[in-house]
C-alpha cells in the first residue's frame, strides 16, 4: 500500500464519523481491524524513526549554520564548528551543553534513519513523483524546503485526525478500542501517539529536549493534533508540562501566534486530565513536574507574550490565555501554596487580574448526585451583558413551589444569550450605542421636564398673564448674570448643583424674554425630542426590533414608552393640560406606588364580586324604598340663579317692570346691558333652597340610594325625609335605615377597604421578604446564611465564587458558543441537560465547601475513634500476652506436678513449692 493511497482512504475517514456506530460494529463484526490498526501502527513507527533522523540532520545542518556565522577572528574553524553546536542546542533545548553521551544518540538515531530511508525510498519517490504530476508547481528552493516534512511523517497528520474523531463527543467504545482490540495482535495506538510526541519533543524527562530544534510553523499543527489524541492517556504528562513551561524557539521569534497556541492546546490537555477526578494523583503528579512559583511566571509570560501580538485577533488571543489560567485554577484546590499566588495584589499584576476576571468556577451535579467543581473560560461574548440586565434578573427572577429562582432564571438565559449578542453588533453603530448607553439619564430628563411643565401650568395658567419683555431691567440683568456665571461654573467644574441652576435661569429668561407660552411650547418640543432618543436607545439596547413587528407589540414596556410619547405629542400640539398624564410615570418609576396599584388590581376579582354584592344590595333597597317610603325621598336642591347668561336673560322682564330700564329716559336698553344690570343687582351668593322628590320611578331610587345612600356615613336614612313617630311606617323606616347602614356601609364597603388594605399589606410583605431572600439566600442553591457560620468559607465567598449566579449564565453561554466536538466531560453532560431542559445539574441545598467541612469534622471523629480504638488494642494485646504467659506458667506446673506424682519422691514437691507463684 502506497502513501497515495493511505492518504486517499484517509480523507474519505472523516465522513465516516457520521456512523460512528456502524463503524464501530463492522470493525468489530468481521475481525477486520487488526489489519486496520497494523496499518496505522506501522507508519507510526515509521513516522517515529523519520522524525528521529530529521532531528538529527536538521541538529547538524543547524551547527554548520551556526559555524559559518561565527566571525573569523574569534576561535580556529574547530572550535567554531564545536561551539556552533553547542550554542544551538543550548539556545532552543534550554539545558546547559551538548554532551557527548547526546552526542552518540544522535549518531545512533542517524544509523536507524538511513536504514529507512533505504527501506523506503520507493514509496518517497512514487509519492514525489505523483505531487508533481498533480502539478503542484515549480521545484522549491533550498530556503524553502527548510523545515518542510518528509511525506512520511505528514501522512500522520490525516492518521491523527481520523483518531482524534473517533475520540470525539466522548465516544468511550471507540476510544477503548483504540488501546485495545481484543484481536491475537493489539495494537495500542493511544501509547503510539505518546511516543510520537516523545520523538518530536526529544524526551519525557521534564525538559523539551531537542523540541526548539524542529518545531516549526509546518508541523505545529501535527503536535497540536498529537496532544488531541494524547489526551485520553496520562503518560505524556512531562511532555506536555515541558510544552507548556519552556520556550520554543526559534519558532517563538518568528510565529508567537503559533507558539500561544500550542500552549494553549497544552493546556487544554492538562484541564482534560484533572477534569472529573475527585482525587488528587493526577493534580500532585503535575505540581510535582513544575513548582506553583514557575507555573505563575509562564502565565504571567503568556499574558505578556499576547499583549505584544497585534496582528493577532484579540479574541483568539483571550481564548488561548484564558486556557492557560483555567489549568492553575484546577492545580490550586490541591495546592495551597499556587492558591495563595493565584490572588491578585495591588495594580501590578495585570495579568493574574486577567485571568481572574476571564475565568470562572461553577459546582454541578452528576447524574449519580456528586457534585463537580469545574473551572472554565468566560466568553468574550459576556462582557456585553449590561448592568441593567443584570440588576433586573437579579431582582425580579421569581422562585417557583420549591423556593428555588432556578427555573425563571434558566428561562431567562436565552433572552441574555440574545442579548449578549445584540449588544456586540451595538458596538459597530457608535450612535445608538451612545443612546442606549445613557438610558436612563434621558428617562430622568423626561420626568424632570414633565414635572417642571405642570408646575408652570398649575402656577401660571391661562398663559396670557405673563409675556415677554414684562421684567425690570435691574431683575433681567440679574438674571443674565446667573445665567452666565453657573455656565462658567458648569464649564470649570461640572457637578449636577450647577447644571440645575444653569437650566433653572436658562428657563427664567426665557419666560421672560419670548413669554410663558412660547418656553412651554419649547420645552414640549425638547421633551418630545428626548422622549425619542429615549425610544431609540430602548430598542437598542434590547434589540427589540431585531425581533419584529410582533414582538415589539407585545413588548408592554415599549408600549408604555410610546404611550407616553404620543401624550408628549398632544401637550405640544393639541393642549398643555394633556401634560397633567405624564405625571403618571412617577407610579411607573417608584416601586411603592406601583404596590399601591397592584393592591387593588392583584384582588381586582374579589373587590369586583364585593361591588356586584354591594349594587345587588342597593337595587334591594330601592326596590324596598320604592314601594314602602316614595314619599320620603325628598332631597333639598340648590339652584344659582346666575350660573348662566339664559338665566340672567329671563329677569330682563322682570328689571324692565321695575323700571330698571327706561327707553323713554334715554338709558341704554339692549339686552347686554339689561343682564349686565340684573347680575350687577342680584348678589353671587344668593342661593335659592328649594326640595325635590326623587323616587318618583325605580331608576331614580336607584340613582338616588346609590349616590347619596353610599355617600353618607350613615347610610341612605340621612338624605331622606325625617318621619314622624306618629306615621305608621315609623318603625319601618327605622328598620330600613339600619338595616342599609349595617349591610352596606359597615360590611360591604369595609370588605372592599380591607381586600385592598390587606392586599397593599401581602405586597410590602412579600418585598421586605424577597429583599431578605436576597440578602441571607444563595441565589443558585438556596442555602440559607446561618449554615455558613463556623465553617471555612463564609456566606459571600460562597455566593461571590462558588454559586455566582452570572458564572453559571456564563457557563451555559459557553456551552451555547463552544463547538460541540470540543466539549470536555463536564460540559457534554450539561449540554445534554439543557437540550432536555433537566436542571438537576444545578446544585441544591448543597455546596461543596460545606460538604468538605462536614467530611473534616467525620473525620477528626474517625481519627479519634481510631486514636481510643489503638489503645484498646494495645491494651487488650498486653492483656492477653499477660493471660499467655500465665497458661504457659500454669500449664508448666501441672506438668511438674505430674512428673513428681511418676517418680513418687516425695522432695520434689517441696523444693516445687517456692517456684508456685502464690
Amino acid at each position: 500500500m502506497t502513501l497515495f493511497v493511505v492518504k486517499r482512504d484517509l480523507g474519505a475517514g472523516p465522513s465516516l464519523l457520521y456512523v460512528t456506530k456502524s463503524f464501530f460494529m463492522r470493525l468489530t463484526g468481521e475481525n477486520k481491524s487488526e489489519m486496520f490498526f497494523k496499518v496505522f501502527y506501522e507508519r507510526m513507527k515509521l513516522a517515529q524513526q523519520e522524525i528521529k533522523a530529521t532531528v538529527t540532520v536538521n541538529t547538524s545542518d543547524l551547527g554548520s549554520k551556526k559555524k559559518d556565522e561565527e566571525p573569523p577572528d574569534k576561535d580556529t574553524p574547530t572550535a567554531k564548528g564545536k561551539k556552533g553546536m553547542e550554542v544551538a542546542v543550548v539556545s532552543t533545548v534550554a539545558v546547559t551543553i551538548v554532551t557527548e553521551e547526546v552526542k552518540e544518540q544522535l549518531v545512533e538515531a542517524s544509523t536507524v534513519t538511513k536504514k529507512a530511508f533505504t527501506r523506503y525510498r520507493r514509496e518517497a519517490e512514487a509519492e514525489e513523483h505523483l505531487a508533481a504530476s498533480e502539478g503542484q508547481g515549480p521545484a522549491s528552493t533550498p530556503d524553502d524546503q527548510e523545515g518542510e516534512m518528509s511525506v512520511i511523517i505528514t501522512i500522520m497528520q490525516p492518521i491523527l485526525r481520523l483518531m482524534q474523531l473517533l475520540c470525539e463527543n466522548h465516544n468511550r467504545e471507540l476510544q477503548n478500542f483504540l488501546r485495545c482490540q481484543n484481536n491475537k495482535n493489539n495494537y495500542n495506538l493511544v501509547c503510539e501517539t505518546l511516543q510520537f510526541l516523545d520523538c518530536i519533543c526529544g524526551s519525557t524527562t521534564g525538559g523539551l529536549g531537542l523540541l526548539g530544534l524542529y518545531i516549526n510553523e509546518k508541523n505545529v499543527g501535527l503536535i497540536n493534533q498529537t496532544n488531541c489524541i494524547a489526551t485520553h492517556e496520562c503518560n505524556g504528562i512531562d511532555i506536555i508540562i515541558a510544552l507548556i513551561l519552556n520556550d520554543i524557539n526559534p519558532l517563538g521569534k518568528k510565529r508567537m501566534d503559533l507558539v500561544l497556541e500550542l500552549k494553549n492546546n497544552a493546556s487544554k490537555l492538562l484541564l482534560a486530565i484533572m477534569e472529573s477526578r475527585h482525587d488528587s494523583e493526577n493534580a500532585e503528579r503535575i505540581l510535582y513536574n513544575m513548582r506553583p512559583k514557575e507555573l505563575v511566571e509562564v502565565i504571567k509570560k503568556a499574558y505578556m507574550q499576547g499583549e505584544v501580538e497585534p496582528e493577532e485577533p484579540a479574541e483568539e488571543d483571550e481564548d488561548g490565555e484564558e486556557e492557560h489560567a483555567a489549568s492553575p485554577r484546577n492545580l490550586a484546590r490541591h495546592n495551597k501554596e499556587l492558591q495563595a499566588m493565584l490572588k491578585t495584589y495591588g495594580e501590578g499584576d495585570e495579568a493574574l487580574e486577567f485571568y481572574a476576571k476571564h475565568t470562572a468556577q461553577i459546582e454541578i451535579v452528576r447524574l449519580d448526585r456528586t457534585m463537580e467543581q469545574i473551572v472554565f473560560p468566560v466568553p468574550n461574548i459576556c462582557e456585553f451583558l449590561t448592568n441593567e440586565s443584570k440588576l433586573r434578573v437579579y431582582y425580579t427572577t421569581e422562585r417557583d413551589e420549591q423556593g428555588s429562582k432556578i427555573n425563571d432564571f434558566f428561562l431567562r438565559s436565552e433572552d441574555l444569550f440574545n442579548e449578549m449578542n445584540w449588544q456586540k453588533k451595538l458596538r459597530a453603530q457608535p450612535i445608538l450605542y451612545w443612546c442606549s448607553r445613557n438610558m436612563s439619564f434621558w428617562s430622568s430628563i423626561s420626568f424632570n421636564l414633565a414635572v417642571l411643565m405642570n408646575l408652570l401650568v398649575a402656577f401660571f395658567y391661562p398663559l396670557e398673564g405673563i409675556r415677554g419683555g414684562t421684567l425690570d431691567g435691574h431683575l433681567s440683568a440679574l438674571l443674565w448674570i446667573a445665567m452666565l456665571v453657573s455656565l462658567a461654573i458648569v464649564i470649570i467644574l461640572p457637578q449636577p448643583h450647577g447644571v440645575r441652576v444653569l437650566i433653572a435661569s436658562t428657563i427664567l429668561r426665557l419666560i421672560f424674554s419670548v413669554g410663558l407660552e412660547p418656553t412651554l411650547f419649547l420645552l414640549g418640543a425638547f421633551n418630545v425630542g428626548n422622549k425619542m432618543i429615549f425610544l431609540m436607545s430602548f430598542v437598542g439596547n434590547r434589540g427589540t426590533f431585531t425581533r419584529g413587528y410582533k414582538a415589539m407589540i407585545m413588548d408592554v414596556e415599549f408600549l408604555y414608552h410610546l404611550l407616553y410619547l404620543i401624550i408628549c405629542s398632544l401637550g405640544v400640539f393639541v393642549h398643555v393640560f394633556f401634560y397633567s398624564l405624564l405625571l403618571f410615570d412617577l407610579v411607573y418609576r417608584e416601586e411603592t406606588l406601583l404596590n399601591v396599584i397592584k393592591s387593588v388590581t392583584r384582588n381586582g376579582r374579589s373587590i369586583l364580586l364585593t361591588a356586584v354584592l354591594a349594587l345587588i344590595l342597593v337595587y334591594l333597597f330601592s326596590i324596598v324604598g320604592y314601594i314602602f317610603f316614595q314619599d320620603d325621598f325628598l332631597l333639598n336642591i340648590d339652584r344659582i340663579p346666575n350660573k348662566t347668561l339664559e338665566s340672567g336673560a329671563s329677569m330682563v322682564g322682570e328689571f324692565l317692570s321695575a323700571g330698571v330700564c327706561r327707553k323713554d329716559s334715554g338709558e341704554n336698553c339692549s339686552t347686554e346691558a339689561v343682564v349686565d344690570a340684573a347680575i350687577a343687582t342680584q348678589p353671587s351668593a344668593v342661593v335659592i333652597e328649594d326640595k325635590e322628590r326623587s323616587c318618583d320611578s325605580l331608576l331614580m331610587c336607584i340613582v338616588t340610594v346609590l349616590s347619596h345612600g353610599l355617600r353618607s356615613g350613615g347610610g341612605v336614612g340621612d338624605v331622606l325625609r325625617k318621619p314622624s313617630k306618629e306615621e305608621p311606617l315609623f318603625a319601618g323606616r327605622v328598620i330600613y335605615d339600619l338595616l342599609f347602614f349595617f349591610l352596606v356601609i359597615i360590611i360591604v364597603l369595609n370588605l372592599i377597604f380591607g381586600v385592598i388594605i390587606d392586599t397593599f399589606a401581602d405586597l410590602r410583605s412579600e418585598k421586605q421578604k424577597k429583599e431578605e431572600v436576597l440578602k441571607t439566600t444563595c441565589f443558585i442553591c438556596g442555602l440559607e446564611r446561618d449554615k455558613f457560620d463556623n465553617k471555612t468559607v463564609t456566606f459571600e465567598e460562597h455566593i461571590k465564587v462558588e454559586h455566582n449566579m452570572w458564572h453559571y449564565l456564563f457557563f451555559i453561554v459557553l456551552v451555547k458558543v463552544k463547538d460541540s466536538t470540543e466539549y470536555t466531560g463536564p460540559e457534554s453532560y450539561v449540554a445534554e441537560m439543557i437540550r432536555e431542559h433537566n436542571l438537576d445539574w444545578f446544585p441544591r441545598m448543597r455546596a461543596m465547601s460545606l460538604v468538605c467541612s462536614d467530611a473534616d469534622g467525620e473525620q477528626n471523629e474517625i481519627r479519634s475513634l481510631q486514636e481510643k480504638l489503638e489503645s484498646t488494642m494495645k491494651l487488650i494485646s498486653n492483656l492477653s500476652g499477660q493471660l499467655t504467659e500465665l497458661k504457659e506458667q500454669m500449664t508448666e506446673q501441672r506438668k511438674q506436678k505430674q512428673r513428681i506424682g511418676l517418680l513418687g519422691h516425695p522432695q520434689h514437691p517441696q523444693h516445687a513449692n517456692p517456684q508456685q507463684p502464690a
